[in-house]
């Protein structure tokens, strides 16, 4: 058996770059990913007051802050500036792949049909990420708080472009609003098309929300879902069917889910053999991107490089990038966990399948 690596290397791999460990935001709201300076000129050039993006004492204030932020984006111009920036600032993250949540209709037809926004959104993204070397594609999202039937006119929308750009179908808003049963033609279209199904679930509401999401959407991946936490049958099924819950820690710390991080259940679901990636969720609104949840994840979660990888790998194999795509960036996983001693073994990390994977 090889010598376990010196104490002098061990220390050193624990501060390891997290930039330069490839991962995918799974969790990223679109027009939530907006600059603080792009929101400032915003409200500037359209006299309009600057959306309060600071505290909020309920998710209704939260929600009603980011449809703040939604009316200020007027044109055309102002969508690719939007997608660039967001694509940019994944990059500086060390993303290499990112799948915002996104609903075109929101801007149809002020700016052409959904189908013009969406092809708009998508060419950008995709040039933009060309430049700096992150994958783009889109999850579009229905809203809980709009007509089930406007979800449907998007499903078929989205199975459109289901290997053109699209690659999930999404659900959001306010999880008492509307119960998941009403969404039920909207996602089997989204399934069919080959889409990856991912619906919010399980941040504010609990256990019953997360399984009447599992037996009326049968989703692939549950954007938050920590509340299963609370349910040991729960996480067992999330962990038997290697649904991966996309978690926010600054957005459950801000929204009231946990009140300290540090009592976040994230732990204690990947012990249980739940999938987790980490998403950046609202990075305007929740002053945070991906590399910052990565950092929080190390320093306030004590969680090591090993957990920390197993993470990013869960989240590049949960993505709905090409398959070669993921190939490529667990092979960037792999390379950066060199010389990482495996805390079962006590040698360090060498084979791409010891990462966690769907």
């Amino acid at each position: 058996m090889p010598h376990a690596p010196s104490t002098s290397r061990h220390l050193a791999s624990s501060d390891r770059c997290l930039v330069s460990l490839p991962k995918a935001d799974l969790h990223l709201h679109l027009e939530g990913a907006m600059r603080p300076g792009t929101l400032a000129e915003l409200a500037s050039t359209y006299d309009k007051p600057m959306p309060q993006v600071n505290s909020y004492r309920s998710f209704d204030e939260f929600q009603h802050c980011y449809r703040a932020v939604v009316k200020l984006i007027r044109t055309r111009g102002d969508i690719r500036r939007l997608v660039r920036e967001v694509v940019e600032d994944a990059a500086a993250s060390g993303a290499v792949w990112i799948e915002p949540h996104f609903n075109p209709t929101t801007y149809a037809p002020a700016l052409g049909s959904a189908q013009d926004v969406l092809d708009l959104v998508l060419d950008t993204g995709t040039a933009a990420g060309r430049t700096v070397g992150v994958g783009f594609g889109l999850i579009l999202s229905a809203s809980r708080n709009r007509d089930p039937r406007d979800a449907t006119v998007l499903a078929r929308l989205a199975a459109d472009y289901a290997g053109r750009g699209v690659v999930a179908f999404g659900l959001t808003g306010d999880e008492a609003a509307t119960p998941p049963e009403a969404f039920s033609e909207a996602f089997a279209i989204a399934r069919d098309a080959g889409l990856i199904i991912a619906p919010h679930a399980g941040e504010l509401m609990g256990g019953p929300s997360i399984r009447s999401t599992l037996d009326e959407l049968s989703p692939d991946r549950i954007a938050h879902g920590v509340r299963a936490a609370e349910h040991p049958a729960l996480m067992e099924h999330l962990a038997n069917e290697r649904i991966t819950l996309d978690v926010c820690l600054t957005s459950n710390r801000i929204l009231g889910v946990v009140k300290h991080i540090e009592e976040h259940p994230l732990l204690h679901l990947l012990e249980s053999g739940v999938p987790c990636s980490l998403g950046s969720d609202d990075p305007l609104l929740l002053k945070t991107s991906i590399l910052t949840e990565y950092q929080i994840a190390r320093a306030q979660l004590s969680m090591t490089n090993w957990q920390l990888a197993a993470i990013a790998s869960t989240s590049i194999q949960s993505s709905g990038a090409p398959t070669e795509f993921i190939a490529h960036a667990l092979i960037g996983i792999e390379d950066w966990m060199k010389d990482v001693p495996d805390p079962a073994e006590g040698h360090p990390h060498r084979a791409r399948e010891d990462c966690d994977s769907r």
